[in-house]
């Protein structure tokens, strides 16, 4: 077992007075209906599926990675932002970061489980690194240079070129909602299908976008719209969910009373018997819509601010408690002095390695 360095008081000081309620709580949902991380977790959950061999052992080195190697949960390091939110947005707070080197140095001295960014940056140091720490190639992106902005995700990297490089596994985007979410749904499709017939493991970014999902709430973060976006992930074999900590619900009701339109399809008794109103109800039923949790949940860190290790601890508890499998933290990381950074990992890391932090 592995040290930690954060003690069961100290995140609970961290919690502040969200601590007794998000500790104690008794999910909604029964934990027996789940797939719930483990020691054994690529054998009893992908070893039964169509994944190769080959994927199998993509996985394992996945998982068997880092200070949270062999626990079933993952911490992984994102850095796509210097095309998703500019270089300049993402890295002047710390310009070490503009160097790809900087960057897996993170990871490794993290302890994380795997790196996940572009082409470019696992490209220029492939040889030196691919053997030390597991690649993640992020193979679509947004940018925000063409005018105006437009929210679509664009392939930039080929599989075969992640497959060269090194990579255990590729990750990609699909703004579900969106007016292009069907033809990235196909080319991500393809692209994982891709992905496992050359034994790389996929990551998908279940992401919405759609104007009508704001409206008196931010509903781009609702449980049952987060939910169906991790479900259709799943359908197209994504071995690793990657999504928003829900903050709301009720998506379904609230678009189609704002816009006077018919919206989708749900059930009342995703709002009364399958969920409630705390976060770890909430992401719960996020875990669920990843078929039971066959396909891990990772939620991400946000935006770096002023409480961020606070933050990342309260995200990293609501998580494990709901069944997820780990966090992919980037900029609350990247965007502060090194050590700090390492700090940050080390923290989210020991929330997984606590026995005293139990599946609710």
């Amino acid at each position: 077992m592995v040290a930690t360095a954060t003690s069961s008081d100290q995140i609970t000081d961290l919690l502040g007075q969200e601590a007794d309620d998000l500790l104690t709580h008794e999910a909604k949902v029964s934990k027996s209906l789940l797939h719930l991380p483990g020691p054994d977790w690529v054998e009893r959950i992908f070893a039964h599926s169509d994944r190769n061999s080959q994927v199998l052992r993509s996985l394992q080195q996945l998982y068997g990675t880092g200070r949270l190697a062999n626990t079933g949960y993952l911490s992984i390091l994102p850095v796509d932002q210097g095309i998703e939110h500019s270089a300049a947005a993402s890295f002047a707070p710390n310009p070490i970061y503009f160097d790809p080197q900087n960057i897996i140095e993170l990871a490794i001295a993290g302890g994380c489980n795997a790196v996940a960014t572009t082409v470019g940056v696992l490209g220029s140091v492939s040889r030196r690194y691919a053997h030390k720490i597991p690649f993640i190639v992020k193979i679509n992106h947004s940018e925000l240079l063409t005018f105006p902005n437009d929210n679509d995700q664009v392939m930039y990297a080929s599989v075969e070129q992640a497959w060269n490089l090194g990579a255990v596994a590729v990750g990609a985007t699909v703004y579900f909602g969106s007016s292009e979410s069907t033809r990235q749904i196909q080319e991500v499709r393809a692209a994982f299908a891709r992905a496992h017939e050359l034994g790389m493991a996929t990551i998908l970014w279940c992401y919405l976008r759609n104007n009508a999902f704001k409206q008196d709430q931010d509903y781009h973060l609702s449980a049952d719209l987060t939910g169906q976006a991790n479900h259709l992930g799943t359908t197209i074999e994504a071995d690793i969910i990657k999504q928003k900590l829900p903050e709301n619900n009720g998506g379904y009701q609230a678009v189609a009373e704002a816009t006077g339109q018919k919206f989708g399809r749900t059930d009342d008794r995703v709002y009364s018997e399958l969920t409630s109103d705390h976060p770890i109800d909430l992401t719960r039923y996020q875990v669920l819509n990843c078929y039971a949790g066959r396909a891990g949940l990772i939620n991400s860190g946000g935006a770096s601010g002023k409480n961020d290790f606070a933050e990342a601890v309260r995200t990293a508890v609501i998580n494990k408690r709901a069944g997820g499998c780990g966090l992919i933290s980037g900029r609350k990381a990247f965007q502060r002095d090194f050590k700090e950074g390492v700090k940050l990992f080390h923290m989210i890391q020991d929330v997984y390695l606590s026995s005293e932090v139990t599946i609710a």
